[in-house]
């Protein structure tokens, strides 16, 4: 954002593995590094991939300054040649994605890593930091989006963000995820989140009356004025001196386009009054928008109740995903190369199974129904390995050894896109805007049982009878 040099935002222990690496010759050796999560959020059906440009810009500026290279020394604990290899650091290895905006699903690789082991190594924690935080939020995002059923949701947590990075990029991927715009300013500037804005209670406290502070605010902003109606009494003086502003400074002009905002009380009643109030006093037109700790669930319940509603404006319990605000992502070690270029691969084993890891280097792809365009499941196989969807296909479960299935009327399309290769950047990133759109095109393949908000469908990401078999056996062989 501000292009600082992030290299040194890493693990510590990043650096003591890179230079007991170094120091025993395993300083080239070529590893496979995924990135993946282990849970949906809230419960999810899917979350949202979001962070990669900042991961571009990350990888493009890595390097060790002087400053950096001195601290390390301080410590006496680091081999001068590891640090004479950290002088001379850049990255020089592959990098595959899925782009922003694409649902995704537990245990598939989101994003993954070819390259010497020290770089591989030290790129973890900033990839995972920027993965799990924006497709935590552009997630939470997206199920707010849902729950407004086509109304504008509005981004307005920057104060409430967990720092500065929090609310600007938090912005950021609740724009991926769907919000129309945000209340944060430098969002906008730096990447075109549409920013925007209105009144705070202190505007109208600081005229001698309401009536003069709406009339005033029309005034200067008169194309599109939304005015806050509940600083003192929604229905008894809010409403009708907004109606009253509107009339006096808005009719005489010919505009039309208008706006209250209510930030406290019983929005399902408040906005069915104001409704009322507004279309008997001739403004149809005005749009009624509604604040104050808001998430999905809440948006619901105000439309099952009817609220007249037009804009949502959310913001902690989005900006900070309050109620999981922990993504889950994981970065784990999946395959080596040999001398002779041979990918081995490499498994974690857990007690707790959720921690059992897909090994080698791999391909990802969607399926999808040809007769109804939607996801069927997702698909990994070895890197070597081709999908011939003119024919029907044996997919297995990872969890199972004895459950399998066919798909068949399907289109098969690779979901990770190479990002680096050999150092250099090979993918042209996309526009913000191309980003949202995009996302809610591949949101609008999956069936509505996987976006339910409770209880979704399982979606299913299966494994080739290669990878199947690759992974039993290394379960065999290393739990002896």
């Amino acid at each position: 954002m501000d292009r600082r040099n992030m290299t040194m935002l890493c693990d510590f222990y990043e650096l003591t593995m890179g230079n007991g690496y170094f120091k025993y010759g395993y300083a080239d050796h070529i590893t496979y590094f995924d990135v993946f999560f282990r849970s949906v959020p809230d419960g999810g059906g899917f979350a949202i991939a979001a962070g990669l440009e900042q991961i571009v810009e990350y990888i493009k500026n890595l390097h060790f300054s002087a400053e950096d290279i001195a601290y390390l020394r301080e410590r006496k604990m680091f081999d001068e040649g590891f640090l004479r290899y950290l002088a001379d650091f850049r990255f020089t290895g592959d990098i595959y994605a899925v782009p922003e905006g694409t649902p995704i699903f537990p245990r598939e690789p989101i994003l993954t890593v070819r390259a010497p082991a020290i770089q591989a190594q030290l790129i973890e924690t900033f990839l995972l930091l920027t993965i799990n935080h924006q497709s935590l939020i552009a997630t939470k995002a997206n199920r707010v989006v849902r729950a407004a059923e086509g109304r504008t949701v509005l981004e307005f947590g920057s104060r409430r963000a967990q720092g500065a990075d929090g609310a600007i990029l938090g912005a950021r991927a609740a724009y991926i995820g769907g919000c129309a715009g945000t209340a944060c300013t430098i969002s906008d500037e730096l990447f075109g989140v549409p920013a925007g804005g209105t009144m705070a209670h202190s505007w109208v406290q600081m005229f001698p009356t309401q009536y003069e502070a709406f009339k005033t605010y029309c005034e200067v902003y008169p194309d599109n004025p939304t005015l806050l109606v509940d600083t003192y009494n929604t229905l008894k003086s809010g409403v009708p001196d907004a109606i009253r502003a509107f009339n006096e400074v808005l009719k005489p002009r010919g505009l039309t386009k208008c706006g209250i905002r209510l930030d406290s009380g019983d929005m399902t009643y408040l906005t069915k009054k104001a409704r009322k109030m507004l279309d008997d006093a001739g403004w149809e037109s005005c749009k009624i928008s509604v604040s104050n700790s808001l998430d999905e669930y809440i948006i619901r319940d105000l439309l099952q109740q009817g609220a007249q509603i037009d804009m949502f404006g959310v913001g902690e319990r989005l900006i900070t995903a309050r109620s999981e605000p922990v993504f889950g992502g994981v970065y784990k070690l999946a395959a080596i190369e040999g001398e002779d270029g041979t990918v081995i691969p490499r498994i974690k084993i857990s007690e707790n199974t959720a921690k059992i890891t897909n090994p080698h280097f791999k391909k990802l792809y969607r399926f999808y129904g040809n007769d109804t365009g939607k996801a069927i499941a997702d698909y990994l196989c070895v890197y070597d390995e081709t999908v011939d969807d003119t024919k029907d296909l044996t997919i297995f479960d990872p969890e199972a050894t004895w459950k399998e299935k066919t798909v068949y009327n399907f289109t098969a399309k690779e979901l990770q896109v190479p990002i680096f290769k050999n150092g250099e950047l090979v993918y042209k990133l996309p526009t913000l805007k191309e980003i949202q759109s995009y996302c809610r095109e591949q949101v609008d393949t999956l069936w509505d049982e996987v976006k339910r908000f409770d209880n979704p469908h399982t979606y299913y990401v299966d494994l080739s009878k290669k990878l199947w078999g690759i992974r039993y056996q290394l379960l065999k062989e290393k739990s002896k």
